[in-house]
């Protein structure tokens, strides 16, 4: 992997009024043209998303957003979407001008007050337009960091730019700076852990999928080793070490046979579940998975994915887990699928969401889907809890996880 993915940068929300000079910052900040900038509003239609390295805070994401007060025949639109990065944001960099806060302004504040997302505000354009010393103070009082930029400044360009990294290093989530492990707090310094990684049709040739990248490297980050093998050398593997590993992961689509192959005083899990409590709340997806046990024929479920991947044939969210839930609820059940970030709305009409793993998303906005299932009183659960269950193996998969585990038992029926 040579670049950060998206869903390890640092996810960076640029909100404000049509033509305030949102994108024209990002160009500053960027230091270059990566966003198309005029003085017609309604420009930005869509959310423009810039990657880069902006040292000393790390990789990072830019969301340059339409504007809250787009008043165009399609600006409702731009608006709903401007709404959604609200999920994905880890800070929030509003932009203003002098002598411009009103219902907008507030609004951002309130929407990010009620996230608990950190908000910089930047009064713009102070070339043209200075702020007023009583302005100054008055956004000072609502926000706590304030910056004055002059976006079209670019000779004076490290002025605006070095106060913004100082204020994004100050209010860096730390789940950010230091991010929940994956595997590494489950097995001692020099222990060793296996991973049983199937080679199929999901995995590119040369490569191996983003969920066992992250496990590895996690693995090394902890000064772990791991061993890494498919599912059909794993028993004899076992056989060949003189200790036991300290832990198997598996892929989820071949949890029964790592179970089955594994000795019973060997913990085990899958890469999926590893993800859940990484990502989101293991807790409350293991309260969910208790769901799967009330499930009927004719139910509605809702089938979640965070990458926008064409299925292949034998799709593991497309095709295996509608297959295994059929199995499992001795009839058909109503399924909706949706990819990438088109979460629906309105969640109420489904009896249970089966997310994926999350690794395409952050950990912000997976806590955040999660949240608006348990405000829709919707149990969600996802991939690898799911297969346990399906496959009659989750009270060992969620053996290294005790209050996982006891969410679980809690909630079945």
């Amino acid at each position: 992997m040579k670049k950060t993915p998206k869903s390890l940068r640092l996810q960076i929300g640029l909100f404000g009024r049509t033509n305030v000079g949102k994108s024209s910052f990002l160009n500053l900040v960027a230091g270059q043209d990566v966003a198309i900038t005029s003085p017609v509003p309604g420009t930005t239609t869509d959310v423009v998303e810039k990657t880069m390295e902006l040292l000393p805070v790390g990789p990072v994401v830019f969301l340059d957003t339409a504007g809250l007060d787009d008043a165009s025949e399609l600006g409702s639109l731009r608006v709903k979407k401007t709404h959604k990065i609200f999920d994905r944001s880890d800070v929030i960099v509003l932009l203003t001008e002098a002598g411009r806060w009103n219902e907008y302004e507030d609004m951002v504040l309130a929407q990010a007050d009620t996230r608990g997302i950190p908000v910089i505000v930047c009064v713009n354009k102070i070339d043209a337009n200075p702020p007023s010393e009583e302005f100054i103070c008055a956004v000072k009082e609502k926000a706590k960091r304030v910056i004055l930029v002059s976006s079209i400044d670019n000779k004076n360009r490290d002025s605006y730019v070095n106060p913004l990294k100082k204020h994004l290093l100050d209010v860096c989530p730390e789940d950010y700076l230091s991010p929940p492990p994956l595997i590494g707090d489950l097995i001692p310094k020099n222990g060793l852990a296996v991973l049983i990684v199937p080679i199929d049709k999901e995995a590119p040739k040369g490569r191996i999928i983003l969920p066992q990248v992250h496990t590895i490297r996690d693995c090394l980050d902890h000064r772990q080793a791991a061993l890494v093998v498919n599912e059909v050398e794993y028993k004899g593997v076992l056989a060949k070490l003189r200790s036991l590993p300290d832990i198997a992961v598996c892929d989820s689509q071949v949890v029964d046979r790592m179970v089955d192959d594994t000795p019973e005083n060997m913990p085990c899990t899958t890469f999926s579940i590893l993800f859940a409590r990484s990502k989101g709340d293991l807790a409350e997806l293991a309260k969910g998975a208790a769901a799967l046990h009330s499930l009927k024929a004719g139910d509605r479920v809702l089938i979640a994915e965070s990458c926008s991947h064409h299925p292949i044939e034998d799709d593991i969210g497309r095709v295996k887990i509608p297959r295994w839930l059929k199995k499992f609820t001795g009839g058909d059940v109503s399924i909706d699928a949706c990819a990438g970030r088109d979460f629906p709305e309105d969640l109420t009409q489904y009896k249970i969401i089966i997310h994926c793993g999350g690794c395409m998303i952050t950990r912000r906005e997976m806590l955040s889907r999660i949240e608006k299932a348990r405000t829709a009183k919707i149990p969600i659960t996802n991939y690898g809890l799911a297969v346990s269950v399906f496959q009659g193996v989750i009270q060992r998969t969620l053996s290294p996880f005790p209050g996982a585990m006891d969410a679980y038992l809690k909630n079945l029926h």
